[in-house]
């Protein structure tokens, strides 16, 4: 019967390596997905304070233009100052939306190290 114990101990080191590819993957998965997290809550934090200092900047902005012409033409301050901060806020806007449509694919790296794996144990013609 030492056939069936080379057999049996072949079966138990393939079982034992493919648990370690699994196990190995699931880790490669797990850190990808930590990554993304953290990215994304720095991408929040930050965003929150470049809005809170941007819109602080520009309420002061146009506090001091509409007084610095009071005595003149404030109407036509207050309109063109609305109209350029639309006009920005579109463009702001459009460019948030291409950003968001370029994001990185998830799992990427996972992804090809897996089809690597799928490659490799493929019998080859």
């Amino acid at each position: 019967m030492p056939g069936s114990s080379g057999l049996v101990g072949s079966l138990k080191r393939l079982v034992s390596t493919a648990l370690a590819i699994v196990q190995t993957r699931l880790e490669l998965l797990s850190n990808e997905l930590e990554e993304e997290r953290l990215r994304i809550r720095q991408m929040f934090l930050y965003g929150c304070v470049v809005l809170f200092c941007f819109g602080l900047a520009i309420m002061l902005l146009t506090v001091f233009v509409v007084v610095l012409f009071w005595d003149s033409h404030r109407l036509l301050v207050l309109g063109a100052l609305t109209g350029f901060f639309f006009i920005a806020g579109l463009l702001a806007a459009y460019a948030l939306r291409r950003l968001a449509q370029q994001r990185q694919k998830l799992f990427a790296t996972s992804l090809a190290e897996l089809s690597d794996d799928l490659r490799r144990l493929s019998p080859r013609p």
